[in-house]
């Protein structure tokens, strides 16, 4: 447990779920650009919010976490072939 917090939090916290994008330092915007929690978080605003909209768009939102789905299963499949299962 104390493990998946310590590579949650950083992630939790470098996305937009607290703080709006516009109110981080310009080091902790470039971070968040390349966070997937970010896309996740934009697009789950836009979709459960009346009044919600998304910074990037839900294209760009699905398009990002798609793709990183499919290059992390990719590696997991890999790993798991190595591990001789």
């Amino acid at each position: 447990m104390g493990i998946g917090q310590v590579l949650t939090m950083p992630i939790f916290f470098a996305s937009n779920a607290i703080h709006t994008l516009s109110l981080m330092p310009e080091w902790l915007r470039a971070v968040s650009h390349v966070n997937p929690l970010t896309y996740e978080v934009d697009a789950l605003r836009s979709l459960m919010l009346k009044t919600g909209t998304s910074d990037y768009g839900l294209m760009v939102d699905f398009s990002v976490l798609i793709a990183l789905t499919a290059i992390l299963v990719v590696i997991a499949a890999r790993m798991y072939r190595r591990m001789g299962y």
